[in-house]
């Protein structure tokens, strides 16, 4: 996609799209900051493109708590702006959310039509920016995913093995579910939905995508000591062991038969996705 304008360059889903879609064009902070929203409309009024995806955004959860009003213009007013410029402009817009917009509560997965609830500044933030894209009058489609790793950036995975590489035992929350989601499957999904769109101008909408099976934390961390060898072995704790400034759900399970249905897009398994991520780290 030669035309398609990306927000973020060095995030882990925009890294994979550069591998997937190199003709695209990536703006960095420098080219459009997402705290001026203003900015980010402007640079999609110049740029000229046929589509438009924002995979950038405040993802620090817990700082967000202290910083509530810059995750606020990252994660909602930028993408209002960018939205509405699209639909001035006629171009599909679509952008990546979060299973932080639900409260974790129940053992059920999440479809797209449950009642939202944020524990957090960051889900707030997130579910506000969907509101205003839906709102926004043009073609749009968000993308709820979960748990994303890569070999890159900062993410569960990466932290597992700096951790177990200075320690013979860690202590990981157990009572936390969800699908971890390789960046590069959430980078071709867009692509996926994005083409479609542009094909369709009444395809779009709200949809979930994360990695199958659904696991806990613990036992992502035991997977990640297991495939990469290490001895390091992993204690179960409670979430209330572990306190953060933000509040974590403990269900983020997401049901994701709307994207199969409407685009042909499965879940990914991530345990693949896994053995690709270690294969690039020891390369």
């Amino acid at each position: 996609m030669s035309d398609l304008l990306v927000f973020g360059r060095t995030g882990q889903v925009a890294r994979e799209l550069a591998r997937l879609a190199p003709e695209a064009r990536f703006l960095d902070r420098a080219a459009a900051d997402l705290s001026d929203p203003a900015a980010c409309a402007e640079a999609i009024r110049e740029s000229g493109c046929a589509a438009v995806l924002n995979a950038a955004a405040h993802t620090a959860v817990d700082r967000a708590e202290s910083e509530p009003e810059l995750a606020r213009r990252i994660n909602a007013e930028a993408p209002a702006a960018m939205a509405r410029a699209c639909a001035a402009l006629g171009v599909p817009f679509l952008s990546l959310s979060t299973d932080y917009v639900f409260d974790g509560s129940g053992a059920a997965p999440w479809v797209e039509t449950d009642p939202t609830g944020p524990l957090g500044i960051y889900g707030a933030t997130k579910l506000a920016g969907e509101q205003a894209i839906a709102a926004s009058g043009g073609q749009w489609a968000v993308l709820r995913t979960s748990w994303v790793f890569s070999s890159h950036g900062a993410n569960f995975v990466r932290t597992m093995l700096r951790l177990a590489a200075e320690r013979s035992e860690l202590r990981v929350v157990a009572d936390q579910h969800g699908g971890p989601t390789p960046a590069a499957d959430i980078a071709a999904a867009c692509l996926t939905v994005l083409a479609a769109m542009r094909g369709d101008a009444t395809r779009g909408g709200l949809y979930h995508f994360s990695g199958a099976p659904d696991i806990t934390w613990a036992d992502f961390a035991r997977a990640i000591m297991a495939d990469a060898g290490l001895a390091c072995r992993i204690i179960d704790i409670s979430t209330s062991d572990y306190p953060t400034p933000a509040r974590r759900p403990a269900n983020s399970r997401l049901d994701c038969a709307a994207i199969l249905r409407d685009f042909g897009i499965s879940r990914p398994d991530w345990r693949a996705g896994l053995a690709k991520v270690l294969q690039e780290l020891t390369a």
